[in-house]
């Protein structure tokens, strides 16, 4: 009965968010912080699947345009990292979104850059039209850089488009975990907690194109040993609430 019951709200919420930003988006076509209202509406669907969200950011003031790497774990990620989404930030998507009715187009509309991944040429060259926007609109971009979700499978391999881009942009890159939430099921009441963690940047200027294997590496790592710290600590946490 509860997995009806969100299934139905879900599909109310998502279809209302869907005309109201299409029409919004209609308005100021690919403006920056399109993304960012999206960002907000899907963010607060969170509670109604069951699921708490923690955001933790770095101690400090503003931060200017860079590249976000965030670990791609399942479709709950349109729920959870989306909290952490700031302001003049657009994402980047395979260009096969665009075909989804509905979605792909508000997706191109909101101001997102699709990708060909399957083109090399085409790729490289989303990819160094995407470090000038970075550079001219100061603009940040969220990136998935695994690619395609992990489902479960902790953090995969690393593709090097993104990391190209921020030191061709000569942007830092902020890596964004998301704690484990492979264990997400509509038809259970509470599904526990999710860390989202925004760490502080990681710098690339004065780097070229030869440091693109070492810094991929880098933050692989980082991310990694981040990673298994907040599915620790999400897992605690759901440990003490079910023994309240």
């Amino acid at each position: 009965m509860l997995l009806i019951v969100r299934c139905i709200l879900l599909a109310v919420i998502l279809v209302f968010a869907f005309l109201f930003g299409g029409l919004y988006c209609l308005l100021r076509p690919r403006h920056r912080d399109n993304v960012h209202m999206f960002a907000r509406l899907f963010s607060a669907v969170a509670p109604i699947l069951g699921i708490k969200v923690v955001v933790r950011r770095p101690v400090g003031g503003s931060r200017g345009p860079c590249i976000y790497l965030a670990n791609h774990q399942n479709n709950y990620d349109m729920f959870t990292h989306t909290a952490a989404v700031p302001k003049g930030t657009v994402s980047l998507g395979k260009q096969s979104i665009l075909w989804i009715p509905l979605f792909g187009q508000i997706y191109w509309l909101s101001g997102n850059i699709l990708i060909d991944r399957k083109n090399r040429n085409k790729a490289f060259d989303t990819m160094a039209k995407t470090a000038q926007k970075i550079k001219d609109k100061s603009l940040s971009v969220w990136i998935f850089p695994e690619g395609t979700r992990s489902r479960g499978r902790g953090l995969l391999p690393f593709k090097s488009g993104a990391f190209h881009t921020a030191i061709a942009a000569g942007v830092p890159m902020v890596p964004v975990l998301a704690s484990n939430q492979s264990d997400i099921h509509l038809n259970r009441w509470d599904n526990g907690v999710v860390i989202i963690e925004v760490m502080d940047p990681v710098e690339t200027k004065g780097l070229g194109k030869e440091s693109v294997k070492e810094l991929s590496g880098k933050l692989h790592k980082l991310m990694e040993d981040k990673l298994i710290q907040l599915n620790a600590e999400a897992a605690a946490m759901m440990g003490k609430t079910s023994e309240a």
